[in-house]
């Protein structure tokens, strides 16, 4: 029901020209926020108009990365609601409650492939897979913590964990960033091997924290949300630090994860 209601609200409030069919044209900060709220990650092209550098290559990386909703707002008004005063192109993620700012005039070189870049490497969502282009957003994210799901893709685990953590993730936001890393990847042995961990013990669930370069496994066996939440909530208060491995989590010596 609420996200019917939020489509009806975007499809009556926002406009959409012949030259950018499907590109939503934002006209208030209700509208704005509206749409930031529809989807895990968005990007909003804050432009004068049709004539402003940027305009054209967005709209061309649109539909290139049709996972990601864009619209643009032209609007000063709303552009200052998010402290912004010139052409920006700005992705809205809700992982971290992150905004990344790509001022237009500061860039060196804006195309569309250099914006589908843009988009690609920011893109961290509520469970975020690891990988070479990936690992940028999820490093330069303010939330240094991870949780980390270890699991072969395709195995009968993959998918039912995948979608169960992801759904346990907003609980965590600014706190934790979900991170699957799929052990039946060679360029991922390494941050298996970081853990302790070789592909065939998985599926297994860590926590990586960037800021001591310390980390922690959860023991062996049923990967439950509770168990999991309770593991995440066990950090958070600080009682991992001076648990025991038999007392219920493992603490590993630390190295390095990338």
């Amino acid at each position: 029901m609420l996200v019917t209601v939020v489509l009806a609200f975007l499809v009556s409030s926002a406009t959409a020209t012949g030259k950018d069919i499907g590109i939503l044209r934002l006209n208030d900060t209700k509208v704005a926020e509206a749409f930031i709220d529809s989807a895990e990650v968005v990007v909003i092209g804050f432009l004068e108009g049709v004539e402003s550098h940027g305009y054209k290559e967005l709209l061309e990386a649109a539909k290139r990365v049709d996972s990601v909703p864009v619209a643009i707002c032209t609007v000063k008004e709303v552009w200052a609601d998010y402290s912004l005063s010139s052409d920006t192109i700005t992705l809205f993620r809700k992982a971290d409650n992150h905004q990344e700012n790509l001022v237009v005039a500061e860039a060196k070189k804006l195309d569309a492939d250099g914006l589908v870049n843009f988009i690609t490497i920011n893109e961290v969502r509520y469970i975020t897979e690891y990988n070479q282009v990936t690992a940028v957003g999820l490093f330069n994210s303010e939330v240094k913590t991870h949780l980390l799901l270890f699991v072969n893709r395709g195995t009968k685990e993959y998918t039912e964990l995948k979608q169960q953590l992801g759904a346990l993730a907003p609980e965590f936001t600014e706190k934790f960033l979900f991170v699957l890393i799929n052990g039946a990847v060679k360029s991922n042995f390494r941050s298996l091997n970081y853990f302790g961990l070789k592909s065939h013990d998985l599926p297994r669930v860590g926590i990586y924290d960037g800021d001591s370069d310390m980390k922690w496994l959860l023991p062996e066996g049923e990967i439950s949300t509770e168990r999991v939440r309770e593991f995440c909530q066990s950090f958070l208060q600080g009682e991992l630090k001076s648990l025991r491995p038999f007392s219920g989590f493992t603490t590993v010596d630390s190295q390095s994860c990338t």
